[in-house]
Parts: structure tokens; sequence; C-alpha cells
């Protein structure tokens, strides 16, 4: 998994409630594809696949669950029970613990295969702001 400083710096800056479920999000997320990349953008935790933003940790001063925005999620191909939203492009995922996360693992995994899918195999891993 490869992580950042950046990142690492906004844990220690924003100390979020929820932090640990959002670094057991972050590790399935990297660890689904060599290609997927996280920074910080909009002062957020952002995860990037080839060279644009493809899911945003939003609402992270939420004390109960952990939200994560798929920005482009309608385009995701395939269906996944715990990928919520009807808007015509971003999809969440929630989760209420790390717990939860790890359980999730395996869908969360098949959504950044699904997104890598639509991908040549390569390209990606260029961050792009």
């Amino acid at each position: 998994m490869k992580t950042t400083t950046e990142v690492e710096r906004w844990f220690a800056e924003k100390k979020p409630p929820t932090e640990a479920t959002i670094r057991k999000v972050r590790e399935i997320i990297l660890g689904a594809d060599r290609r997927m990349t996280e920074y910080v953008k909009y002062g957020t935790l952002t995860f990037g696949y080839d060279g644009g933003d493809f899911a945003t940790m939003v609402q992270v001063s939420d004390k109960k669950q952990t939200s994560v925005m798929f920005n482009r999620g309608a385009r995701i191909p395939g269906k996944f029970p715990h990928l919520e939203g009807s808007h015509p492009s971003a999809r969440f995922m929630r989760f209420a613990d790390a717990a939860e996360a790890k359980s999730r693992a395996s869908e969360l995994g098949k959504i950044v295969a699904a997104w890598g899918s639509l991908t040549p195999a390569d390209r990606g891993s260029a961050k792009k702001r």
C-alpha cells in the first residue's frame, strides 16, 4: 500500500473522530489496485485513479460514520449492495466502524476493480489535480 506524508499530515491536523474506520477504508482502496493513489484535495482525503479523482472522504467530522463519495460512481459497472445514491453522478458508501469496513472489503475491492476495468491496465497512477 502506497501512502503519502501529505495524507498522514492531514490525519494529524484533522484528527477525524472515525480515524480508525477511515484508515481501514484507505487500506482497502489503496490495496485493491496498484494504480490507486491518495492525496489531499479541497481539504480532504481523496483517492485518484488514472489521473482523476475516484473517491473522496466526506463529512469527516461526523462522529457516527465514515462516508466515502465515489465522484463518478454512477459510471461504475456492476451491482453493489452498499453503494447508495441515485444522483446522475455520485454514489456513496457509509461505514459505522472499522469492523464494518473490514467486512465490506471484498465489495469495496470489487468497486475499485470495476472502476479499473474502465481504464486500460497499462495506464493509471498519474496524479492530477
